[in-house]
């Protein structure tokens, strides 16, 4: 047990022992030290040394051996990267990015067309294909197919009657090559049935043989079959197939109808 009013002298406190002094003009801090592997190194707030430029206007560099479009856009901050780049510069480089050669033109910091202005741009192509007026004929072609036209015959129109019946058998008469006239035909036609083109005789050696005259100019269905003119009718009682097979019959027989000047 110590002596009465006797202190014990203080040992040195191991804590005490890891201060130091600081400060300056003699005034002593009192601060703890820790060991290393405790210190922390306070965050770094200052700017980045790297800062990205901003390319305000298009330029234009110049490749150089050793270049690739990565490290262009790496060196020049493309925003983007070699693929904006290679975008904005395709059809100077063609269709392999990889493939660049020293002297070739790269323009850096292209800027796209506004979308509006695209699409003013493809409104106007639209209203000019619209607008474009068919390339006309050359006067050589007009001029060819006006002669053809105004060569091609029109269709003549022929009165349902007497008249028109003959001047339509004339018409065909004429491509065949059968001989006739307008007079001749109408001579004959008005004596063998007084222009009934369904006037049929039933009581002639021909009718008593079973094959009776028939039509305009009274021919028997034998004779007509046999000297019918092809583009016509087939039917006997026909006005111009009638005429047309009793003339090429007439022709064959006396020449021409005009030749007929009673039964034949």
């Amino acid at each position: 047990m110590p002596a009465k009013g006797k202190h014990r002298r203080p040992g040195n406190n191991p804590l005490a022992r890891r201060f130091i002094a600081a400060g300056t003009g003699g005034a002593a801090l009192a601060l703890p030290m820790f060991g290393a592997t405790a210190a922390e190194a306070a965050p770094n707030t200052a700017p980045s040394a790297v800062v990205e430029r901003a390319v305000t206007s298009p330029v234009t560099y110049s490749v150089v051996a050793g270049d690739t479009l990565s490290k262009i856009a790496r060196t020049h901050e493309v925003a983007g990267g070699w693929k904006k780049l290679y975008e904005d510069n395709r059809k100077a480089v063609g269709d392999n990015p990889s493939l660049i050669h020293p002297g070739l033109k790269l323009t850096i910091g292209a800027k796209p067309k506004p979308k509006n202005e695209a699409k003013a741009a493809a409104k106007t192509a639209v209203k000019t294909t619209a607008k474009a007026k068919p390339v006309s004929a050359a006067p050589a072609e007009r001029a060819d197919r006006s002669t053809r036209t105004s060569l091609a015959p029109k269709p003549v129109a022929y009165a349902d009657n007497l008249d028109g019946w003959i001047k339509e058998a004339l018409a065909i008469m004429a491509e065949r090559g059968i001989p006739g006239t307008y007079e001749g035909i109408h001579r004959n036609i008005m004596r063998e049935s007084s222009g009934n083109p369904l006037a049929i005789n039933n009581w002639d050696s021909n009718a008593a043989a079973g094959t009776p005259s028939k039509g305009l100019l009274q021919v028997i269905d034998p004779t007509f079959r046999a000297y019918h003119v092809p583009g016509t009718s087939t039917d006997p009682y026909d006005p111009v197939a009638n005429i047309t097979a009793a003339c090429n019959y007439a022709a064959a027989r006396y020449g021409s109808i005009d030749n007929v000047n009673g039964p034949y």
